[in-house]
């Protein structure tokens, strides 16, 4: 599952002398909520809704309205926007991207190509799309909740039991006190009483 599979190819962008009433125009227009900033073909920041919206004038200012309008005017995404920018690869694991943004706390980040070109953009909304595709949410079946000892050879033991069901996904988180849980979608065959054959084998199935 790489993050070229999951991107918004070809993003719109704007240059660092966009005025920041251009550049909430374009978002809103769009109904996205960054842009990368480009100099020519070369990456150089990132802005956002809420950089953008920040920049404007407060409602209790004391400004004229022509006071007003010149000022936003002068202002630019290049004095909004946010750099260095962090970015993803084409290439690489849609976790790794979502890993990272994760630990700076961002909402997206802008793609680059082999070449270290603008390719795309991946955002929370994309690591959602990922996460419910991994695991089937649109492709029916049953949902089981396996706890199992984490130990070489359960995930095996838990296959066994499902039969002759079909397991469309599997995730596995825990790992703590000696245990681990498997999240399972399953369909077809055996349907109706898989959850009876899984406990009859033994194991603990918490819905």
């Amino acid at each position: 599952m790489l993050v070229r599979d999951w991107m918004t190819p070809q993003p719109i962008t704007v240059t660092p002398d966009t005025p920041v009433m251009d550049a909430l125009k374009l978002l809103k227009e769009g109904g996205f909520r960054r842009l990368p900033v480009m100099d020519g073909d070369r990456l150089v920041g990132i802005t956002t809704r809420k950089d953008l919206k920040d920049a404007m004038p407060s409602k209790a200012t004391t400004l004229s309205v022509w006071e007003l309008n010149y000022l936003l005017s002068k202002l630019t995404v290049e004095e909004m926007m946010a750099r260095p920018v962090i970015t993803a690869a084409e290439g690489e694991y849609m976790e790794d991207a979502a890993l990272r943004m994760q630990e700076h706390h961002v909402g997206g980040l802008p793609v680059l190509n082999d070449a270290g070109r603008l390719s795309g953009i991946i955002t929370t909304m994309d690591v959602l799309r990922a996460f419910t595709g991994i695991l089937g949410m649109r492709e029916g079946g049953q949902r089981l909740t396996l706890d199992m000892p984490d130990v070489p050879g359960s995930l095996e033991r838990a296959t066994g039991a499902i039969l002759p069901s079909n397991i469309i996904s599997v995730a596995t988180y825990g790992g703590e006190n000696g245990r681990r849980r498997f999240v399972m979608r399953v369909s077809g065959e055996g349907l109706k009483d898989v959850r009876e054959r899984v406990r009859a084998t033994g194991i603990d199935v918490l819905d």
